[in-house]
């Protein structure tokens, strides 16, 4: 079918090959010479969204949102496209992020102003629970702690969604990531083109009342209607239904425990009546407030806030108030020998703060770039040396009892993917989404060099046992290996199809191996680059491989939830460890060779004897996917890192958490430990490293 694309139309829809619209006579053309909408989603007083097929992209679906703002005059118009672009720019800034919906495009035509964004396959979690019925509280706390983290993201980049309800908020068939949609950009150009004082903004029922009074909203107003949406969501009401006017009070836990014979833990409740306050000073502040007591072991309110002027709200990638001591022996007490740089806001009005609020938590995100073949040559390497005085220096944050981070490093300008200590040196490598891979010193935090070469995103880095050589897979499909010592690029290994997720050397040096997303694990000699074999027997595409100690097993693991393990040194099949629920994401064998330990994104790390594949214990703390392991040289301590922005270090023979590390902003995508063990490196998609001093 074809869509007319006349905003007055009444019957738009037309067979395929029609020229003409055969209900109002406007013609079918392609929309800027590409885009076919076919389908009407939906309409309302802005103008239509629209399902379309992009033909210069072999007509993959995309959503195009119509808006016909209702003004009169020339200025008025001139003032509704300026919004407009405005808005287009701040979604192509939050577009970043994977789990809002990318910009594709955004124009003017035929006097209509059209945005095209990404289509997302999935259920709205409203189209969920009336599928499925209510959630129960796992469901609500999986559903805030996916969200939280878009929020504080979407409130650093000064923007207020201002509608957040179920229908909002999609389930991702792929992956079954919550994906937040529809940022009111229509509502903001009539408001702002109308010039009303008191515009209404929101939905009645989930919004806060100072959205309809004042059509005011703070970072504090998406929280109100974030825990709004989890009551419609556990009691399959509207959440106006569940609260007493006559009182002034939330009467959900009298309806949920009467009507669905259901009761909630008090730390759950407590956190949803924080998030549903009348007053906004007296709500949660930030996204992060309410993820730090979503994610405490033992749940103490967040004290009610003092009155206090806010400060703004600062969008720089790394705040200057991150929480950490150093100790006063530490060699990396060094000055900061120039003031740090920090990315300016982007282009527009600022978020309104209430007059009295809690201080902001400091904030600044996973998603990988599309697939496109690499080129038949690879580009040249090019190996860039910083200045003496590097551009960004490490931060060193304000002491804070019971935190260990030391400093935050700030040089990637995307997603922090791999993180990996050298055996014999003090420095360390990382590796991001920004296509580069950068060397530090581990002693000050000096940006040593960068390598670019790779044409897409880096995934993962390994370095070899005599420190001599770097290793790096990529989303353009090539492994590539470099010198560690000055950074020029050796060679650059063709043969997967697909991204490269995980690379490994063995203990020798003697043997690479890659394995990605075509199902594929190679194993390729170092000293000449040939492939020498390829594993048969692989279900899924990879995520993780671990090489033993002893240089004789290699354990692999993906998006078939199976971790595999294999003999290095014939290829052969040997095993599979079958126990985890969803995907494996990280996999490292303790020092002795006898334990496997795995994480998932099912949110536990598991516990595996290596000669018998028994599943021995299941850690189970993490609130969402555990994406990154590592282990002490000694065996004794387990350090996890998890989409749920923390790090925690396990007492491995008690299975006991010894603490929790929650400096980071977003997923913490990879850690790793120095070979003395007195220093834990950490990369996130909050586009930091960051390095902790470990505890003795």
């Amino acid at each position: 079918m074809i869509c007319c694309l006349n905003p007055q139309c009444q019957k738009p829809l037309n067979s395929d090959n029609t020229k003409v619209c055969q209900n109002c006579g406007t013609p079918l053309s392609l929309l800027r010479g590409r885009y076919q909408a076919v389908q009407l989603l939906g309409q309302g007083g802005f103008g239509r969204t629209y399902l379309a097929l992009d033909e210069d992209r072999l007509k993959s679906r995309c959503v195009i949102k119509q808006f016909s703002p209702q003004v009169q005059g020339t200025k008025s118009l001139e003032k509704a496209v300026r919004l407009f672009n405005q808005e287009a720019v701040r979604l192509h800034e939050l577009g970043e992020h994977a789990q809002i919906p990318a910009l594709l495009a955004y124009f003017e035509q035929d006097g209509y102003l059209y945005l095209v964004q990404q289509f997302i396959e999935g259920q709205s979690l409203l189209q969920e629970m009336k599928q499925h019925g209510a959630f129960n509280e796992r469901q609500i706390r999986d559903v805030l702690a996916d969200v939280l983290p878009i929020l504080r993201f979407v409130h650093r980049h000064q923007v207020i969604h201002r509608d957040i309800t179920p229908m909002n908020i999609l389930r991702r068939q792929t992956d079954d990531r919550l994906m937040l949609i529809d940022f009111g950009v229509a509502k903001q150009i009539r408001e702002e083109a109308a010039g009303e004082v008191g515009t209404r903004i929101g939905t009645e029922g989930y919004a806060p009342m100072e959205q309809f009074r004042g059509g005011k909203a703070y970072p504090a107003s998406d929280l109100y209607s974030l825990g709004a949406t989890c009551l419609h969501l556990m009691t399959e009401t509207r959440p106006d239904n569940l609260y007493d006017p006559l009182n002034g009070r939330w009467i959900w836990r009298d309806y949920l425990q009467h009507e669905k014979g259901v009761v909630v833990s008090d730390q759950l409740a407590h956190i949803l009546d924080n998030m549903l306050r009348d007053l906004v000073n007296e709500r949660y502040q930030t996204a992060d407030e309410v993820m730090r007591d979503l994610n405490a072991d033992s749940f103490l309110p967040t004290p009610k806030p003092t009155p206090a002027s806010p400060p703004p709200v600062s969008p720089s990638a790394i705040s200057t108030a991150q929480r950490g001591s150093t100790p006063s022996s530490s060699p990396l007490r060094q000055p900061v020998s120039r003031p740090i740089t920090s990315r300016p806001p982007i282009s527009q009005s600022p978020i309104s703060q209430p007059p009295i609020s809690r201080p902001p938590a400091s904030k600044p995100p996973t998603s990988t770039p599309p697939i496109s073949k690499p080129p038949t040559a690879p580009p040249a390497a090019n190996v860039s040396v910083p200045p003496a005085v590097p551009p960004i220096n490490p931060i060193r944050p304000p002491a804070s009892r019971g935190s260990r981070c030391l400093y935050t490093l700030n040089a990637h300008s995307s997603w922090v993917t791999c993180v990996v200590a050298s055996p014999n040196t003090p420095t360390f490598a990382s590796s991001s989404l920004d296509d580069t891979i950068k060397v530090w010193n581990i002693n000050t935090g000096e940006l040593l060099f960068n390598m670019t070469g790779h044409n897409r995103g880096v995934n993962t880095i390994a370095i070899s046992p005599d420190g001599r050589t770097l290793v790096s897979g990529s989303d353009d499909y090539t492994v590539r290996v470099w010198s560690y010592l000055n950074g020029a690029l050796l060679g650059a290994l063709t043969g997967h199809s697909r991204d490269v997720n995980a690379v490994a050397i063995s203990p020798d040096g003697k043997l690479l191996v890659s394995g990605g997303e075509d199902r594929t694990i190679r194993l390729w000699s170092t000293n000449t680059g040939a492939l020498l074999k390829t594993l048969a027997e692989v279900a899924g595409m990879i995520k993780a491989i671990a090489i033993s100690p002893d240089g004789k097993l290699l354990a692999s693991g993906g998006l078939d939830n199976k971790v595999k393990l294999w003999s290095l040194r014939t290829g052969e099949y040997l095993q599979t460890f079958i126990g985890h629920l969803n995907p494996v994401h990280a996999i490292v064998f303790t020092p002795d060779g006898q334990t496997l330990i795995t994480g998932s994104k099912d949110k536990t790390i598991r516990l595996w004897n290596v000669q018998t594949g028994e599943l021995i214990r299941t850690f189970s703390e993490h609130i969402r996917d555990v994406n990154t392991l590592a282990i002490t040289p000694n065996g004794r301590l387990l350090i996890s890192g998890s989409s749920d922005s923390t790090i925690k270090l396990w007492d491995l023979p008690s299975g006991k958490v010894l603490t929790t590390w929650s400096d980071h902003t977003d997923t913490v995508n990879s850690i790793a430990i120095s070979p003395d063990a007195k220093f834990l490196i950490s990369g996130s998609s909050d586009k930091t490293v960051k390095l902790w001093q470990m505890p003795v």
